[in-house]
């Protein structure tokens, strides 16, 4: 691949004080990167040299750029989204590290936005120290809705083995029946079905939908979303010509491996779909975020601050 046709990929650092700084370092020295794609970690130089001091073993170059146009296309490059000397405390849950990974994910977003790069990956920030007057979101997802103004989107969590949506993501456990609605169903299902056909290459793909309730209510017995709200959306969907099928009891659906019969599951809620999807999925997983017209990756992983800055977090 020449360096006209490789693609510009962001990484915005996530919190200063997480492993999000480390990752990137040991991920990006590996030569081969450079083969398929054209790096640009937006951060500053001097955080990514006080974490690169720490990994002696480490062989990262780059180069420091001020701005998109002056990228080079045979090295990673450092966009400098910030100039002040900012104090790094690896492990520390402050507001420096959340206010400083806001502002590289901001810049890195707007970028994606524009253009200038051809998709993102985030690393890890932390949902309280981020939080602030012009950044009031539960997370990355939520944000980049908002930023791309899309109706709607979906934390899609993807791997070699299985693909998993949330219907809801970062609320309460007691706020989640009243978010569980047909209208939501369909729009998850829809965003779902176009993000597999047109992403990842599936041409009709199989849903499977999780009941809320134990048992997926046991005909009503144990609560009725499942007769009032989600199978009729999931027979919706069916008069829509989409193949989807349940809604299935989460326990026995996982336990026997029915996920393997199907392209793609649609969870109710973060748990229900997240520790299935940590236990079961094979290599590490991705979080995507299908619905936005722009390619945004993250790890399945959050700011690991019990061992950040010791240089063990595995890339």
């Amino acid at each position: 691949m020449n360096d006209t046709q490789k693609p510009i990929i962001g990484f915005s650092c996530g919190d200063l004080n997480g492993i999000g700084i480390e990752l990137i370092i040991k991920s990006l020295s590996d030569g081969r990167i450079l083969d398929q794609c054209i790096p640009v970690v937006f951060a500053s130089n001097r955080s990514i040299n006080f974490y690169r001091k720490s990994l002696p073993d480490i062989n990262f170059v780059y180069q420091s750029v001020k701005d998109l146009t002056k990228i080079n296309p045979k090295i990673v490059n450092v966009l400098n989204c910030w100039e002040e000397e900012v104090p790094m405390n690896p492990g520390i849950l402050n507001e420096i590290g959340g206010e400083y990974g806001r502002r590289s994910l901001v810049t890195a977003v707007d970028a994606l936005k524009g253009g200038h790069i051809a998709g993102l990956i985030t690393a890890p920030i932390h949902k309280k120290n981020i939080q602030s007057t012009s950044f009031n979101y539960s997370g990355h997802t939520p944000y980049l809705k908002t930023i791309f103004e899309a109706k709607d989107v979906v934390m899609l969590m993807v791997a070699e083995n299985m693909k998993i949506g949330l219907l809801t993501e970062h609320i309460p456990v007691a706020d989640i029946a009243k978010h569980i609605t047909k209208e939501a169903i369909l729009s998850k299902l829809k965003i779902m079905e176009e993000s597999l056909i047109k992403d990842f290459g599936i041409d009709k793909p199989k849903i499977a939908v999780l009941g809320l309730n134990p048992h997926a209510g046991d005909e009503g017995l144990i609560g009725n979303e499942e007769e009032m709200i989600i199978k009729p959306a999931i027979k919706m969907a069916k008069e829509k010509n989409m193949l989807v099928f349940g809604p299935y009891s989460a326990d026995a659906f996982f336990a026997r491996g029915q996920y393997e019969k199907f392209d793609v599951v649609l969870a109710m809620y973060h748990d229900q779909g997240l520790i299935p999807f940590k236990s079961l999925a094979l290599g590490e997983g991705v979080n995507y975020t299908a619905g936005i017209s722009s390619v945004r990756t993250s790890p399945d992983h959050g700011t690991a601050f019990d061992i950040a800055g010791k240089g063990i977090a595995n890339h």
